[in-house]
């Protein structure tokens, strides 16, 4: 059966440490899509950031390329398991060199936080209870 993917591609100030930066937090670098301008970093089966230096960047786009660290291009959700994943991936992020973005959100039945990259860039990591989902 076919399934859906999404290929979020963003522009990185250094690749390796894009690539240092995502593989530390349990992500994983597909090489077959990968070369010196590109990092395929697969989040899940059907998640997929493609990160490019700014000249692999800019063949995709006639437009300014956003300055992630000065301004906001996108907001990239990703769901979790559990509240403790949440708070387990940010921390991871964290150490990794990224930084908290914003508050803590605790509404009871859905829970997130969110963290920048080491290029700037938001994720947005939520779990919602899935009784509250079904409901």
């Amino acid at each position: 059966m076919y399934q859906q993917m999404i290929f979020v591609n963003l522009c990185t100030g250094d690749l390796g440490a894009s690539k240092k930066f995502f593989t530390e937090l349990g992500f994983t670098i597909n090489e077959q899509f990968s070369d010196d301008t590109t990092a395929s970093v697969v989040i899940s089966e059907t998640i997929v950031v493609m990160v490019h230096t700014k000249e692999k960047y800019s063949q995709f786009t006639k437009k300014d390329i956003a300055d992630s660290t000065k301004s906001s291009e996108v907001l990239i959700a990703l769901s979790s398991e559990s509240r403790e994943k949440v708070d387990e991936l940010v921390e991871k992020a964290v150490a990794a060199g990224g930084s908290v973005s914003g508050e803590t959100q605790d509404h009871g039945f859905m829970y997130g936080r969110a963290f920048d990259d080491v290029d700037g860039h938001t994720f947005e990591v939520v779990w919602m209870d899935p009784a509250a989902v079904q409901g």
